[in-house]
């Protein structure tokens, strides 16, 4: 099988504990694309907190991808254009709120995103600054969280302690069932999500879309909100250093990211 496009997680997969991409790893990226093969960063993060790293392996050169808010957008680098965007209901924003405002004395915080800035609507916990950081994104806090969230959101994100975020999800899949789709991308972030939003279905419209099959994609990463993807793919990649869960379904493991494990992947799956 040739595989003709590479789909990596960015925290824990593409980038190694710095949050840097090594040299060699940046390097096979961009010969790979120069062979013609594309390459989508699919991860959680929103976009503009993807752009960085879209920049270094010059995506808009190439024509590759950026799927952000794990799945709720997908950009083509090249153009800029949003070619599929996902949306959460407006009017699950305000009850959503209500649910996390209750776990709020114990260090609950509900996280929305704005083209500039993360905003911090609960009580503001280190699992917040981690986003913050981890996107280069400034966190602010702010009163009555609702009434900043001005036009429908790809996502939220809930943080808190494991043990109490397992809670929270109860609690709210409980109220929303089918209507969000609630699930944890790391034991400390509760991912609300669009229903039947995740990266498979989204990296599988993209396919569509550009002539592609599953079988000829492979897809890396390390944590929860990777299964669906790593199942999809026609290679499924897990992280030496990824989630149990995700090692399980994984078709091949592959070294740490600190280990350059996707370079790994693209010299035994992808080189010519």
């Amino acid at each position: 099988m040739s595989y003709e496009i590479l789909a990596l997680d960015l925290d824990g997969t593409l980038t190694n504990s710095r949050k840097e991409i090594s040299r060699p790893t940046l390097e096979a990226l961009i010969r790979i694309q120069e062979q013609g093969k594309k390459v989508v960063l699919a991860s959680g993060r929103p976009t503009q907190g993807v752009l960085p790293l879209a920049r270094q392996l010059h995506l808009d050169r190439y024509g590759s991808y950026i799927l952000s808010f794990n799945g709720g957008r997908i950009t083509d680098c090249r153009s800029r254009e949003v070619i599929y965007n996902k949306t959460l209901p407006m009017d699950a924003v305000a009850p959503l709120f209500d649910i996390v405002n209750k776990y709020r004395d114990r260090g609950v915080d509900i996280v929305g995103y704005t083209s500039d800035a993360l905003l911090s609507g609960g009580s503001t916990n280190k699992y917040s600054e981690l986003e913050s950081r981890i996107n280069h994104m400034p966190l602010k806090a702010v009163d009555d969280f609702p009434s900043h969230i001005t036009a429908p959101p790809n996502k939220f994100l809930i943080t808190g302690r494991p043990e109490i975020i397992q809670e929270v999800k109860a609690e709210a899949a409980e109220a929303f069932r089918s209507y969000l789709y609630i699930y944890l991308s790391d034991p400390f972030f509760l991912e609300i999500m669009p229903p039947g939003i995740d990266k498979a279905h989204s990296l599988l419209r993209l396919l569509t879309g550009i002539g592609l099959t599953a079988d000829e994609m492979i897809c890396c990463g390390d944590g929860y909100n990777d299964v669906t993807m790593i199942e999809t793919a026609g290679l499924g990649v897990a992280m030496a250093n990824a989630q149990p869960l995700v090692l399980e379904k994984a078709d091949y493991i592959t070294k740490s990211n600190d280990e350059d494990g996707v370079l790994h992947v693209i010299e035994k799956f992808m080189a010519d």
